[in-house]
């Protein structure tokens, strides 16, 4: 099958969007599929304000027409609410093209926290987009509740992975401290709460392994604190082998694929008691969730890592992906003929 995945989040972009979207479309190619994304790579893009790292292609309607026309795919995933997602959204619904979304990132929260736009703005917007597709997909049983409450439908339960062949503890100890050693990984971003880790009153060590738009701000203020920027690969592995607890304080994730590569090198998790964390951890075996994080950490230091490490083995991109497989939506040959004959009709009674 041509399967065509839409997305605004794409390389060199680090994040879980992108993480999931290469996982999965890797994992189909080798099934046999013809995987291909439509990203920011294929556009003129601009940066976006306050996330110079995230390009952004507003102007992407007319090729993205005909992207989807030359291709004829079999199925067609929007992975995001962007402008290529517009655009992708726009194409499908004039033409009654069946398509799939999913729901990444909760830019209700984000946007209230940058701006102080209300919630409920957001989210009639995120309804109308999603309302077009066939079936949307979340990450988590939570994130289904969550967002059924606010009025979304035909929602699917989309889990993520690990890779384990990367994601599994390493001898080499990179960090070494008399304190026990707390971490954060992921985006250096107001909307990630990184504060009330920054802000622990406790004996340890702390390290933030990442970058974004407020690391400056937040390096600045908190010397105390180890920033070490992005890691990648085994680099990154080393870092977090060698950390004794994954704190991890944002309220605004969808899943949180941190935690699960956290676990599976044998840290324990510390976490308020929220969508994601709540899906993952197993309360006082592989991580510990309360509204008082530094009593999360304190026994969180306690837990055994083995416990963690096999937890972690349940989340595999393999199901993922054979998960992302499942909810996709075909798109009757008949219908991308007729489509196609349509345009090439009009066109010609345009020239």
């Amino acid at each position: 099958m041509k399967i065509v995945i839409v997305s605004d989040a794409w390389h060199p972009q680090i994040n879980g969007v992108v993480t999931t979207l290469t996982e999965v479309s890797a994992w189909l190619t080798e099934q046999g599929h013809e995987v291909s994304c439509i990203n920011p790579e294929l556009f003129k893009t601009f940066s976006c304000p306050g996330y110079s790292s995230i390009q952004l292609a507003p102007f992407s309607h007319n090729k993205i027409e005909r992207l989807l026309l030359d291709t004829q795919p079999g199925a067609i995933h929007i992975a995001t609410e962007g402008p290529l997602g517009l655009a992708a959204r726009k194409f499908c619904v004039k033409r009654n093209i069946p398509f799939s979304t999913s729901y990444h990132t909760q830019f209700p929260e984000y946007i209230n926290m940058r701006i102080g736009l209300p919630t409920a703005i957001t989210y009639r917007f995120l309804r109308w987009f999603h309302s077009g597709a066939e079936c949307t997909l979340v990450t988590t049983k939570s994130m289904k509740t969550l967002l059924g409450n606010e009025g979304f439908e035909n929602l699917k339960v989309w889990s993520r992975g690990v890779d384990s062949s990367l994601f599994y503890p390493r001898n080499q100890v990179t960090l070494k401290s008399e304190n026990p050693i707390a971490m954060y990984m992921g985006r250096v971003a107001v909307e990630k709460n990184i504060e009330d880790f920054l802000t622990l009153d406790l004996a340890i060590d702390k390290y933030v392994v990442g970058d974004g738009p407020d690391r400056a701000r937040l390096e600045k203020h908190y010397p105390d604190t180890t920033f070490v920027g992005f890691k990648k690969g085994d680099e990154l592995v080393e870092y977090i082998s060698s950390a004794d607890v994954f704190v991890f304080p944002s309220t605004t994730d969808t899943f949180g694929i941190v935690l699960i590569e956290a676990m599976a090198c044998g840290v324990p998790v510390a976490a308020y008691p929220v969508q994601g964390p709540i899906d993952i951890l197993e309360q006082g075996v592989t991580g510990v969730m309360d509204d008082d994080l530094e009593y999360a950490v304190t026994q969180a230091l306690k837990l055994n890592p083995e416990d963690c490490i096999q937890a972690a083995k349940q989340f595999r991109w393999e199901h993922c992906a054979k998960q992302f497989q499942d909810w996709l939506i075909p798109i009757p040959e008949s219908m991308y003929k007729a489509l196609c004959q349509r345009e090439k009709h009009k066109m010609a009674k345009d020239m």
